[in-house]
């Protein structure tokens, strides 16, 4: 019986499946300084990349429900990585902003999971990493359809 084509839809997508997932449990483990569960650094991220929220913003944009979204808020503002503050129009309406120390550890996070990365592709070679780029262009080309 002849080996699968690897080239095959099916096999290459499960194969990058498997490969895609352990990358990402990989970079995941890379936290920074407050060693952030992965959802409370994913909120995090997204005040910094769009400012200011409502926690119903924030949970429809990370796709969680709304009670899990208030949670977590809580928790990052326990620790001083964002504050609440009520709307000045409608004071029930309450507004996620990331502090100044909740900006230090994005980018601490990010900081050590790109120097992790960094490390690993130093042990690819030329012809290797150069595959990796064009692969990139594939993977975002690949996320747009």
């Amino acid at each position: 019986m002849p080996a699968p084509d690897p080239c095959l839809p099916g096999n290459l997508g499960a194969d990058l499946r498997v490969a895609t997932g352990r990358l990402q449990r990989s970079l995941r483990r890379q936290r920074g300084a407050a060693e952030l569960p992965e959802g409370q650094f994913l909120t995090l991220s997204a005040l910094h990349r769009h400012g200011p929220m409502t926690p119903g913003a924030l949970a429809e944009h990370e796709q969680v429900r709304p009670p899990s979204m208030t949670k977590i808020v809580n928790q990052l503002a326990e620790q001083g990585l964002v504050v609440k503050t009520g709307s000045e129009s409608d004071r029930r309406q309450v507004r996620v902003e990331i502090t100044e120390a909740g900006t230090r550890e994005v980018r601490e996070t990010r900081r050590r999971r790109d120097a992790w990365l960094a490390t690993r592709l130093e042990t690819l070679d030329d012809g290797e990493r150069q595959l990796l780029e064009q692969s990139c262009t594939i993977l975002l080309k690949l996320m747009e359809t």
